[in-house]
């Protein structure tokens, strides 16, 4: 695979990791209506009474651990990319909004036709996927 076709590859994804960092700026994002598209999204995560966008700046980064991977999503959402990745995203959410992320944001981004790939521990949503992969020291177990 050359460095193009590795590139193209790779804007295929958009993830959120357990380790995340957050920028100040929604960077890489060419969107004409971003700051519109944002503040939907601000809504939707409940995070517009919080955080403000304006020419793709945030308006605050002093938030809880849960709202800042909330804003982490934002990011993710904006990309529009056909393959999303969850990295522990829930853990750090209360849990009525872990709530919304296992039945509501993940089955919006399903019926959108997204691939999702959520890394989790939380065991009461299992029910939810479509397919389940356990994995124990690293090796895959039925």
């Amino acid at each position: 695979m050359d460095g193009g076709s590795l590139d193209a590859y790779r804007q295929l994804f958009s993830a959120v990791f357990s380790d995340f960092y957050l920028f100040e700026r929604l960077l890489g994002l060419q969107l004409q209506s971003l700051d519109t598209q944002a503040q939907k999204y601000l809504q939707q995560l409940q995070l517009d009474h919080k955080v403000q966008v304006n020419q793709g700046m945030l308006s605050t980064l002093d938030l809880s651990q849960g709202q800042r991977k909330r804003l982490s999503l934002l990011t993710a959402y904006l990309e529009d990319r056909p393959v999303y990745l969850f990295d522990e995203w829930a853990s750090d959410q209360d849990p009525y909004f872990r709530e919304i992320f296992y039945k509501q944001i993940l089955l919006e981004l399903k019926q959108q036709g997204k691939a999702v790939l959520v890394i989790s521990h939380d065991d009461r949503y299992f029910h939810l996927a479509d397919q389940l992969i356990k994995l124990e020291y690293g090796q895959r177990v039925d």
